[in-house]
């Protein structure tokens, strides 16, 4: 199969998007698929065996720390030489304006997939006359494919209330080789507790972006009430400033972004992960933080409950309720028969979950797609004097 995907972001960027895409192009290649992938300037010119094309970019004031791709002339060209199967449009926002065109010029199937709530962002940002504009604009661009994949169950039901048609759920997965407890490491723990001694210290981890839509400042007084915990804030974002003022006089250290070997040894060297956002679509970081040993906490949301069902491998705190997040914090922490339940069940689960099931789950939207385009496709007419 022949594939043409337009991403909004990719590497050398890092999110819950750019590791799924990562995460398929892989195994889409050991597939034996070719891609050639449109992207923001800046990524590098081949990943996995795809071909990948770099398109002048921008930044979007809601988003300032990503770069945003707008359509440019050579895509058709490179887009027609291509020839694709059909085209696969990736958190589409503006680069998705060209898949919506030149799916059609050429006449190939458009499936588009949702990954982030950037309409609820509006909110955090004193603009919330802005997000019923955003949700307009978000439907009716992806009202134009022909399947629309959500990352969670959640997101599908969201959706639907707000006018999006065709959904289709596209499964969530987590890279095992790269994630686990094996990965512990005793200089990376003593790294994050900023090299504090380790004898009675818990380390508390967050990993992503640094925004104020994560609500990250949530966590400030509960290091307060207690002191022998130790935060570790793995990323980076326009929020870093704000948030270092926030937290200045805790034990917490802000690392920047960390990649690979790096970041997974952070996962396994910590002793809990938080995850204090209610605007995402999944959450992937909860995923990895399980496979690699950890339990986790994370604040009320339908996807965050869905992730941790209900409660049942993870826990579960409302975020505008300070007793309840401390109450979370000090089980996920001290409360070892629970730690150890959580962390048993999550372990289950999360060790079926490497990328080749999404992926081939993909795969089935697309072969889907093709035979239903193919079935509608007008037949020829036939000679009547033949």
């Amino acid at each position: 199969m022949r594939i043409a995907i337009f991403s909004e972001t990719f590497l050398p960027g890092t999110d819950g998007v750019v590791t799924r895409l990562c995460g398929t192009l892989k195994h889409l290649s050991e597939s034996g698929h070719d891609v050639l992938l449109f992207a923001p300037h800046g990524a590098p010119p081949t990943y996995a065996f795809a071909t990948i094309i770099g398109i002048p970019s921008f930044r979007f004031f809601l988003y300032p720390e990503k770069k945003f791709a707008l359509p440019f002339p050579r895509v058709g060209k490179v887009l027609k030489e291509f020839q694709p199967d059909l085209v696969h449009a990736v958190n589409p926002g503006f680069l998705g304006f060209a898949a919506i065109y030149y799916a059609r010029r050429y006449r190939v199937p458009l499936i588009a997939s949702y990954h982030t709530h950037i309409p609820t962002y509006a909110r955090y940002y004193r603009l919330p006359w802005l997000e019923p504009f955003l949700w307009w604009y978000f439907r009716a661009i992806h009202n134009r494919a022909e399947v629309n994949l959500c990352t969670s169950s959640a997101t599908i039901v969201e959706l639907e209330s707000r006018g999006f048609r065709d959904l289709a759920l596209w499964e969530r997965g987590v890279d095992l080789q790269m994630f686990s407890p094996a990965k512990r490491s005793e200089q990376m723990r003593t790294r994050l507790l900023n090299c504090h001694k380790d004898d009675h210290q818990k380390l508390l981890l967050y990993v992503g972006r640094l925004a104020k839509e994560k609500e990250i400042e949530n966590l400030r007084p509960c290091l307060d009430r207690m002191p022998d915990i130790h935060l570790a804030i793995v990323g980076d974002g326009p929020y870093r400033s704000t948030l270092e003022s926030i937290f200045s006089g805790t034990n917490t250290i802000f690392t920047g972004y960390l990649f690979g070997e790096e970041l997974a040894q952070a996962y396994a060297s910590a002793d809990g992960f938080v995850f204090t956002s209610t605007t995402e679509t999944l959450g992937l970081v909860l995923y990895e933080a399980m496979a690699s040993g950890l339990p986790v906490m994370a604040a009320n949301s339908p996807a965050t409950q869905e992730v941790l069902e209900h409660g049942r491998i993870g826990f579960i705190f409302d975020p505008e309720d300070f007793d309840s997040m401390l109450e979370a914090l000090n089980g996920l922490m001290y409360d070892e028969k629970r730690r150890k339940r959580v962390q048993a069940l999550a372990k289950d689960i999360v060790f079926t979950l490497d990328w080749s099931k999404p992926t081939e789950q993909l795969l089935s939207h697309y072969q889907r797609l093709l035979v239903t385009r193919a079935a509608n496709q007008p037949k020829p007419i036939q000679d009547s004097t033949s």
